[in-house]
């Protein structure tokens, strides 16, 4: 009989890391929450409190902490625009200080460690879908490098902790994710508009919105989650988990519109600095090497449960 496993997650109490937190211990592990509540929330672990496998610790990965864990998931980063430029030196020690301080863990309790990358690693690529061969295309004295080099920075640390000091690592690079417990005020495109159709007010598109992402349901990127910790030790990764299936952001605001029977108009503002204008994964690596894997849940599917969530917040 397998043993139970004590799992570490940082940023455990954001919208991901919840929803993670929550898997774990539906699997039979136990688990410490890691969390700061910059952008994460009592609220959305609330639920998992009374669970005696379930601890909850507020810390800032900034600072050294010490733990026995066999595994460490490293989710802690403000990972929307709003939050991470409102404090980008701390954005950026949080990527760099608090990963050597995840890794440097990892290396003492000889724990695996998955590390939450992101597709803005990429910047506004030049090559298209964007592969993990891809290097990038970043502005690094913009507005968003406190995130996308902090981001890069990490992942660079991974690798040399694992050829210095054999530290089993993962990256995954992960694309756009929504889902129920995204903060309403993130101002992420799905969270913005749905919560702005709600509220009959006007939809803001950034530019033209002929700007393309693709949108992965946060219960398809766990199952990437999951995979990829389990698979062995020579894959280091990165991994891109994302839905390939592309949309431009006006189809979005059109599909959010029908789906709520709002009555908001759409209006155009100017586009953000180094806003990308296609995000799309090429996920060939993953269907490879984590047993097939690919987003199983449609837009639709996924929007009808967030618009779910997003209503029942904003009547209480």
């Amino acid at each position: 009989m397998e043993r139970t496993k004590r799992i570490l997650v940082t940023g455990g109490a954001g919208f991901i890391g919840s929803h993670l937190c929550e898997r774990l211990l539906h699997e039979g592990n136990e688990v410490v929450c890691l969390d700061n509540y910059f952008t994460g929330s009592r609220k959305n672990i609330i639920h998992l409190i009374d669970n005696p496998c379930f601890e909850l610790v507020r810390h800032d990965i900034t600072m050294p902490y010490f733990i026995e864990a066999d595994e460490i998931y490293n989710l802690a980063c403000p990972a929307s625009p709003v939050h991470y430029q409102y404090n980008a030196i701390k954005t950026i020690k949080t990527s760099v200080q608090g990963t050597i301080h995840m890794l440097g863990m990892a290396k003492r309790v000889k724990a695996k460690i998955l590390q939450a990358s992101t597709s803005e690693v990429y910047g506004d690529p030049k090559i298209h879908p964007q592969p993990e061969d891809y290097w990038g295309h970043v502005n690094p004295v913009g507005v968003r490098s406190c995130y996308d080099e902090g981001k890069r920075c990490a992942e660079t640390l991974c690798m040399d902790y694992h050829r210095q000091n054999n530290v089993k690592i993962k990256i995954v690079r992960i694309f756009n994710t929504y889902g129920p417990r995204m903060d309403p005020n993130d101002g992420r495109v799905v969270s913005n508009f749905i919560v702005q159709a709600l509220q009959n007010k006007d939809l803001t598109i950034y530019g033209d919105g002929e700007q393309s992402r693709s949108f992965q349901f946060v219960d398809d990127l766990l199952e990437g989650f999951i995979r990829m910790m389990a698979t062995d030790d020579s894959i280091t990764g990165p991994v891109n988990l994302g839905n390939p299936v592309e949309f431009t952001i006006r189809e979005l605001a059109d599909l959010i519109l029908g789906m709520t029977g709002s009555k908001s108009r759409i209006v155009n503002l100017p586009l953000p600095q180094d806003d990308p204008v296609q995000r799309q994964p090429d996920i060939s690596l993953a269907k490879k090497i984590l047993n097939g894997w690919s987003p199983e849940i449609q837009l639709e599917n996924g929007l009808e449960k967030t618009i779910s969530y997003f209503r029942n917040l904003l009547d209480k």
